[in-house]
């Protein structure tokens, strides 16, 4: 039986890490990979290597215009990985609030199970800054699996 599992993409090296881990231990699998535009977070630029001088205003054409081929490249770096499996991959993407999209992109596309990257934030700065995987684990309608930095202890 297929399985299909949601994996949220940002381009960070955790994300990528969950891709791999859903591609080396799941056979006959369906991957939806969802990339979640977030415009409110102060932490999030248009491309991943960005310098801050030549980075356009926040929310601008152009903003969303270099945000949309930055996400054209996170899903053609997934397609390459999954075509090395026999893995079939469908690409959503979404614009909000990234734990909310991820939620309604698992009951929207029907998954059996998330499988997600943890920026492995622990102690006072997860509590301050809030966690996408904690928040996405308790309102899942399905089990998540969190991959975690091997080097946060």
């Amino acid at each position: 039986m297929t399985k299909r599992i949601l994996v949220p993409i940002d381009g960070s090296p955790l994300s990528l890490r969950a891709l791999e881990f859903v591609l080396e231990e799941y056979d006959d699998v369906t991957i939806v990979a969802l990339h979640v535009l977030d415009p409110t977070d102060p932490g999030y630029s248009s491309a991943t290597s960005v310098d801050v001088r030549t980075e356009p205003p926040r929310g601008s054409e152009e903003w969303y215009e270099r945000a949309d081929a930055e996400e054209d490249r996170l899903f053609e770096k997934a397609r390459e990985r999954t075509d090395e499996y026999d893995a079939e991959l469908i690409t959503d993407h979404s614009t909000g609030d990234p734990a909310r999209e991820i939620v309604a992109a698992a009951e929207e596309h029907n998954v059996d199970r998330i499988v997600m990257g943890s920026h492995g934030r622990t102690g006072p700065t997860r509590i301050l800054l809030g966690s996408v995987a904690e928040t996405v684990v308790r309102r899942s309608p399905v089990s998540v699996t969190v991959v975690r930095d091997e080097s946060v202890h």
